[in-house]
């Protein structure tokens, strides 16, 4: 139920933050949001998935203060279910639903920009750019593996382009019309929701522009284990994804999908020590690449970027194989 039931109208979109134990993010986020949505009459709702750190206890005080912000209670966790209720309950007067993850950063006119994307291109969707930065160590070294082609493959929306029609990108903005026609998102997925509802936009006739005029920056995770489960998720969710639309992986998916495989026969080195070669050779790459980005781009953490993108690319392919094979449970893992 939500904290406020305030339905009175603000305006022509909402934003919706998902949030799972955000404190360190939540309140400097909202605020920054607020700034916007006073300006353009728009009203925020704070999804929270049953935050223990005490993001829920922030939010709530805010909304005492705040007429346009309202914070709801997502009782089934994940971030699928957390947009569609806010759509459900606060977006019948709406034309536009903005997404902002917690775990992020963005640009002071990010919501502006979009909104003036959608009625200059006339997309159904617009989709941004995602870079990463960290602030430790590992953080920093897992933000760039992840801005890197060893850690995305290539993906132009982790990487950025200039604007063009795509079929998949970083959620930001979706005509609220065209999100319930298709059903929302999918809320049996944990992970890659974005990628599956993409997939039911464009196959029915909806389009989606992916922009180049703003973009959000994320804050990765600052360990391996953290890593390692996030990535798990991410597998699961693609093999998910690919099962249901019957697709096939793209080349740059279908790489990193063999790293189990070949991790899986090393361990055949007993018997002929050929087996562990492949998995050598991965490792080789990856540590190549690593000192790459510390001699031609001169940054530090390329070595230990190396050892980031091997616990992604290994989780990532673990959970593809787990999912493909029907084994083990759901992954309530923030993504």
């Amino acid at each position: 139920m939500p904290q406020t039931a305030n339905k009175k109208f603000f305006g022509r979109a909402i934003i919706v933050v998902p949030c799972l134990d955000e404190v360190d993010f939540i309140e400097d986020l909202v605020t920054k949001l607020d700034v916007e949505a006073e300006h353009l009459g728009l009203r925020i709702i704070v999804v929270d998935g049953g935050s223990t750190d005490g993001s829920q206890n922030v939010v709530a005080k805010m909304v005492q203060n705040n007429p346009r912000l309202i914070l709801l209670h997502n009782d089934k966790t994940i971030q699928s279910a957390g947009i569609n209720l806010a759509v459900a309950e606060f977006g019948g007067d709406c034309n536009y639903l903005i997404r902002v993850d917690a775990h992020g950063h963005y640009p002071d006119d990010y919501c502006s920009v979009l909104l003036h994307e959608m009625d200059r291109t006339g997309a159904d969707s617009i989709v941004v750019a995602m870079a990463t930065e960290g602030v430790g160590v590992f953080q920093k070294a897992t933000a760039l593996a992840q801005n890197s082609k060893l850690g995305n493959g290539g993906a132009k929306h982790r990487k950025g382009a200039k604007g063009h029609w795509t079929d998949h990108g970083h959620h930001a903005a979706m005509r609220i019309e065209a999100f319930k026609q298709v059903g929302g998102y999918d809320e049996s997925f944990t992970h890659n929701e974005d990628a599956e509802l993409d997939c039911r936009l464009t196959a029915a006739g909806f389009r989606i522009w992916m922009t180049d005029q703003t973009h959000m920056v994320y804050f990765p995770r600052s360990s391996a284990w953290p890593l390692f489960q996030q990535y798990l998720g991410y597998g699961r969710g693609r093999a998910k994804n690919l099962l249901k639309h019957r697709m096939i992986p793209r080349a740059r998916q279908a790489i990193p999908l063999m790293v189990l495989p070949v991790v899986a026969v090393s361990l055949l080195a007993t018997i002929n020590w050929y087996a562990v070669v492949p998995a050598v050779l991965w490792i080789t790459f990856c540590f190549g690449y690593g000192v790459w980005l510390a001699v031609g781009e001169g940054n530090r953490y390329g070595p230990l970027a190396s050892i980031s993108a091997m616990i992604m690319h290994l989780a990532w392919s673990t959970g593809f194989w787990l999912q493909l094979l029907g084994l083990g449970g759901r992954q309530d893992v923030p993504s």
